[in-house]
């Protein structure tokens, strides 16, 4: 059997079959007639790897596209187990791609641009220009997976594609039947297994994620090493870094499992601003969770990788192109030209890879002096990109630049040390004047490297400008000025920062404790993640979970309680800057902003229990209470309900136009559905949250998170019956 793992529970086995999950989102079933997969979480690649599995016949889509921030349907690193593990090509053998018609075609779409790039007509209509076209072009075919006869594979003639007819898939002695949502049946010989991908309500790396616990600090310029290893490597994360630029974050490529690895290093999704992205491979290009950011993030690359990066998302999450764009801002990047990105200059550079891919110098002057790093990218060895030069494929002037890099002195080179058919040789760097040479992509470094160079691996970080207390500044007033929902007084910001402290406490670290004095202090979380936490005597309650940009002890300042109501607990390394309670008192008092935090905090706990804003953090929630209005009726009153309002039913029972309400439904200016207008009458005492519509539209367009979950919902509630949802694409074109 293709299944030889000690570490299986013999309650696993049943008879001839065996029923297995390799990570969370999956499940492989095997019997004496094939192994199916399904399900195809992020890094799904790793835990067949960690599980033993050599092999696999059959894929099977799941019907869910994402959980926990995680698309579910990735298939890219699954192929590449089959062609290079199973080495089913090799056999001659195709894989089984089974699922609904419409996710086939979409994830067949998806593997055409990930495996193969643009085709010309596409970078035509990108007016890319000619030149480097050709070269993208002529190195997708060099290095894509050839026939007998020297022609490159077309991805779909790597599967047997089998979409459900009626529910249900024959594949030889097997049956799939599509019971529901993600649930399915297996039936061979007699025998009948039922596979359930709903047990799995999150997923999470196949691996274990080491988190940080003592804070590092901000700093001016340097990188933090979220993963350093290949999507092969089973027990490490693939190749991504956070670049740190004057205290805020710029993301180098999008990792799997993003959300997990910035959590482990104690970054808040509030500090990103931004990613440079240098392709679509899975291992790099997993964007969904910046999709569902707090804030509008800036997506820095050329147009061509941006055009294809969307519509990756979008084929995967099986949305329209132009909504998922609703969710971006591009920051368009040309190759050799110079991007001022406030402050930070970025200079892009073209690599040679299997698709179109780009690198950058990072590089900023500091004290008269410039401070310099180089991240390569992805791209194949020398010799073979030199090889390919003399045959006319590569333009001497890439492979010119690419040898520049590789000797040029930079505070940090950051290169591809992977080897294999499209990855570096870190012999390419040994002539480097760089002060510090770092590689990806690669396990363990060759004897002969070892005392040149070393491995940017999980945890690493690596400082070019050291920060000082001045840098959380600028941070203090952009988190002030989002929490008040407005520009922050400057002379009331001087007096704060005036008696500021900066204090840092490790990962499970006790904050504030409940039912303890106040002593004198608010404070604003600037980096990591905490819980609000409340103890009754009996058991723990976790109220909230707070990030960078929220800020702690406010309303007991306000009050004047003088007493926490509730402990606070750091989840991860966290930086705090405290304030005088007195002072930030005073400043709400003589600015007369007390009755309208009142108000906020009075309507947070409505806000948060509606189902249009279960998945939404503590910042977006803050923000929807600036906007919010409440309106409570007695037993017989009567609001009139108009165009310019959005309405939940918060509490209590009523009716509209004499029909009942029900408490998950809304009604006025309903986002992504037809107006429900008229009299709400109460039965017994009611209490509406009311939305500005035209205040809702422009926070939703400015908050991806809240504009992907009213969009999620309104699907749900739809059965699909949407403009946004993607129907049909042509794989080739």
């Amino acid at each position: 059997m293709a299944i030889n793992n000690p570490n299986i529970p013999a309650s696993a086995y049943m008879g001839s079959t065996t029923l297995i999950q390799p990570s969370q989102g999956s499940r492989l079933y095997e019997d004496e007639a094939g192994s199916i997969l399904f399900g195809q979480p992020p890094e799904v690649l790793k835990g067949l790897l960690l599980h033993g599995i050599s092999n696999f016949d059959t894929l099977v889509l799941p019907d869910v596209k994402e959980k926990n921030g995680s698309l579910i349907n990735s298939l890219e690193f699954p192929l590449y187990f089959f062609l290079f593990v199973s080495k089913g090509l090799e056999q001659g053998r195709r894989l089984n791609l089974v699922g609904e018609k419409t996710d086939i075609g979409h994830a067949l779409r998806l593997l055409r641009i990930t495996l193969f790039g643009p085709t010309r007509d596409e970078l035509i209509g990108w007016q890319t220009e000619t030149a480097l076209a050709d070269e993208w072009l002529a190195a997708s075919e060099e290095l894509a997976l050839k026939d007998k006869y020297g022609e490159v594979i077309p991805v779909e003639d790597f599967f047997n594609i089998l979409p459900f007819v009626d529910g249900k898939v024959d594949i030889g002695e097997q049956t799939i039947t599509h019971v529901g949502s993600d649930v399915f049946e297996v039936a061979c010989a007699g025998a009948v297994s039922r596979i359930d991908l709903n047990e799995d309500s999150t997923v999470e790396p196949p691996y274990t994620v080491e988190p940080d616990y003592i804070p590092g600090g901000l700093v001016k310029m340097g990188i933090e090493v979220l993963g350093g290893a290949s999507g092969f490597t089973p027990s490490e994360p693939c190749t991504g870094l956070a670049f740190c630029y004057n205290g805020e974050y710029l993301l180098i490529d999008a990792i799997p499992f993003l959300d997990q690895h910035l959590f482990a290093r104690g970054i808040s999704k509030n500090q990103v601003a931004a990613i440079f992205l240098t392709h679509l491979h899975d291992d790099h290009s997993s964007l969904f969770p910046l999709m569902i950011m707090p804030h509008r993030v800036d997506l820095i690359t050329t147009r061509e990788i941006f055009n294809m990066a969307i519509e990756k998302i979008a084929l995967g999450i099986g949305w329209t192109i132009a909504t998922v764009c609703e969710h971006f801002n591009l920051v368009e990047v040309r190759p050799g030209e110079r991007l001022n990105y406030f402050g930070l200059t970025i200079e892009p550079h073209v690599t040679v890879h299997s698709i179109p891919t780009i690198g950058a110098v990072f590089s900023t002057i500091n004290k008269g002096i410039e401070r310099s790093i180089c991240v390569v990218g992805d791209n194949h060895s020398m010799s073979s990109v030199e090889e390919m030069t003399a045959r006319g494929l590569i333009r001497e002037s890439t492979t010119n630049n690419l040898k520049r890099l590789y000797s040029d002195r930079f505070s940090l080179l950051v290169a591809d040390g992977g080897a294999g058919a499209i990855h570096g040789d870190p012999a390419d760097a040994i002539k480097s004047a760089s002060d510090r040479v770092v590689f990806v992509h690669v396990e363990e470094l060759a004897n002969e490297f070892n005392t040149t160079f070393s491995l940017a691996t999980s945890g690493k970080r690596y400082t070019i400008l050291e920060g000082d207390s001045a840098i959380y500044t600028s941070q203090i007033n952009h988190y002030l000025t989002e929490w008040l929902g407005r520009p922050f007084p400057n002379r009331w910001m001087r007096s704060l920062l005036a008696e500021e402290e900066i204090r840092r406490y490790n990962a499970d670290d006790v904050i504030l404790v409940q039912d303890t004095s106040t002593r004198g202090y608010v404070y604003l979380i600037l980096t990591g993640y905490c819980d609000v936490v409340r103890h009754d005597g009996k058991s723990l309650t976790v109220d909230a979970r707070l990030q960078a940009g929220d800020v702690l002890g406010e309303m007991a300042a306000i009050t004047g309680s003088g007493t926490r109501n509730a402990s606070v607990l750091a989840k991860t390394p966290v930086t705090l800057c405290v304030f005088s309670e007195e002072t930030f008192k005073s400043f709400i008092s003589a600015e007369g902003f007390q009755d309208s935090l009142l108000k906020q905090w009075s309507l947070r706990p409505a806000i948060s229990k509606q189902p249009q804003f279960a998945n939404i953090t503590s910042t977006v929630l803050e923000k929807l209470s600036h906007i919010a209005e409440s309106e409570t009726l007695q037993a017989g009153e009567s609001y009139q309900l108009e165009d310019e309002n959005w309405c939940l039913l918060s509490d209590g029972n009523a009716s509209l136009n004499g029909s009942d309400m029900v408490s998950d439904k809304d009604y006025g200016a309903r986002p992504f559905a037809e107006t429900k207008n008229g009299t709400i009458t109460s039965n017994q005492g009611c209490s509406l949250l009311l939305f500005n519509a035209k205040k809702l539209d422009k926070l939703r367009m400015s908050t991806p998170q809240l504009n992907y979950h009213l969009r999620k919902l309104r699907s749900s509630e739809l059965n699909n019956n949407v403009e946004w949802i993607l129907g049909s694409v042509d794989i080739l074109n």
